[in-house]
């Protein structure tokens, strides 16, 4: 047993015990703030909720395995397993019909366990990140296929050393793909077994022909016999690049295409709920902003308070954007975007763009439901004929409804677009979001758009 697999063993049994102390700090906490003179906080209940814990490690302590994982969907896994410790425990107390610790303890351990596991799981993935910089807890990979496939997983294992991964060669036996495979080792396929054996090799990444059953067959022998795990990449396809789910139709496999997870009607009713979370508390206080905004406007320049524009919304259909008018009346506006130095600006309308308050009506069509609070930006009709025409997957990023404030937004992504890559970049984000989307992320971008508020922003004009 080599030092790195010690280590990482060692390692996970430290991160669960970790977990097991998040949960007994949620618990006293509890006790502490709920009243020490109840049933929660006697001994028996102590020991039920550290039992009913056991699923939930037995489900999810797999997190401090993984090596790639965004920080949403970490709190997403905090979440389901914050759900399953309680669901246990409250299946356990209702059985036996133990004693009643009431709904409002119950409901406050459930929140602060839920709580400080995503602080405890975020915290240790950053440390487990700067341990593998420092060359700890690596594994060896090789991968088998040199073609285009291969390197795509070469560069995305290498993209970060946070993930702990040394590269340690390619093998294929076609020459040509190999001398692409600059600065690694190379060699044919029948060098793969000596080698695995000699450099103790961890996992084996297989990109090679899936239709060569005894080449498959060598090298998951190969795998099996030196305990390295085999993982089989499929070959990309640019229009096979979206999310698939695993099926089957009768004894064949299969993999079903799925844009986005807001098509499961699950997803949509949890991302409205937080759409009128955020937008109906919004607009009962709005009127202290929404007053004064339009008192000024109105003192400003001729014209009204409210600017409506038709854009493009989900699955390509229009809709009546609402937005405080920002510019003089003028017959541009809906075809010409605002630059920089834009003389068509009211001055106060420049101050309204930069702080991102004139968008802040937005929350009306929210409360339609023709927008949400997070998603892609809505663009003006020309802009969705133009762009539509000029950059592919643009039309994806009409799968959902259009938001606020969205992921290409607060990656930097805002505002004009005077060169088309920027365009580009914007769409690869929406496109990013629309595939990835939980509803941890959409909090997420929420609290980064709120932030960034707090500080200029040299696109939004």
């Amino acid at each position: 047993m080599t030092e790195r697999v010690r280590l990482g063993k060692y390692l996970w049994t430290a991160l669960t015990i970790g977990d097991f102390v998040v949960l007994n700090m949620a618990y006293f906490l509890t006790s502490f703030v709920m009243g020490t003179n109840t049933p929660f906080t006697s001994v028996q209940m102590w020991i039920l909720v550290n039992l009913s814990f056991i699923p939930s490690v037995f489900f999810f302590s797999g997190i401090h395995d993984l090596r790639i994982l965004y920080a949403d969907k970490m709190v997403l896994s905090a979440f389901k397993s914050a759900v399953v410790e309680c669901g246990v425990l409250a299946a356990i107390l209702y059985a036996f019909n133990i004693f009643n610790v009431g709904m409002y303890h119950g409901l406050f351990f459930a929140f602060i366990f839920f709580l400080l596991l995503s602080v405890w799981w975020l915290m240790s993935r950053r440390l487990l990140k700067k341990l593998r910089r420092m060359g700890l807890n690596f594994k060896r990979v090789i991968i088998i296929g040199a073609g285009q496939t291969g390197e795509l997983l070469y560069d995305e294992l290498q993209s970060d050393a946070g993930y702990g991964y040394r590269m340690m060669g390619f093998f294929d036996d076609d020459v040509e793909k190999l001398k692409s495979c600059k600065g690694v080792y190379t060699a044919g396929l029948d060098k793969v077994a000596d080698f695995v054996n000699m450099n103790k090799i961890d996992v084996i990444y297989y990109t090679h022909d899936a239709e060569d059953n005894g080449l498959i067959s060598r090298i998951m022998r190969i795998a099996e016999e030196v305990g390295a795990s085999f993982i089989y990449v499929p070959k990309f396809n640019k229009m096979l690049n979206g999310q698939f789910q695993p099926s089957s139709m009768g004894n064949m496999p299969i993999l079903k295409h799925s844009i986005s997870p807001l098509h499961k009607s699950w997803n949509k009713v949890l991302k409205r709920i937080l759409d009128l979370m955020v937008s109906v508390p919004f607009l009962i206080v709005s009127p202290i902003i929404f007053i004064p905004v339009a008192i000024i406007i109105k003192l400003t320049s001729p014209g009204p308070v409210i600017f409506k524009q038709k854009r493009t919304g989900i699955y390509g259909r229009d809709f009546m954007c609402y937005k405080f008018r920002t510019m003089r009346v003028n017959a541009d506006s809906d075809k010409v975007q605002a630059t920089e130095n834009d003389p068509r600006k009211t001055k106060f309308g420049d101050f309204l763009r930069r702080s991102s308050i004139d968008e802040l009506p937005q929350f009306f069509n929210v409360l339609l439901g023709n927008m949400s609070v997070v998603g892609p930006r809505p663009h003006m009709l020309s802009h969705t004929e133009e762009y539509s025409a000029l950059i592919d997957k643009y039309m994806v990023r009409h799968a959902v409804k259009p938001g606020i404030t969205g992921w290409a937004q607060v990656n930097g992504y805002r505002g004009g677009t005077k060169h088309l890559w920027q365009m580009e970049k914007r769409v690869e984000y929406d496109v990013w979001y629309i595939r990835n989307w939980n509803i941890f992320l959409d909090i997420k971008i929420i609290f980064l758009t709120a932030f960034n508020g707090l500080r200029k922003d040299k696109n939004a004009y």
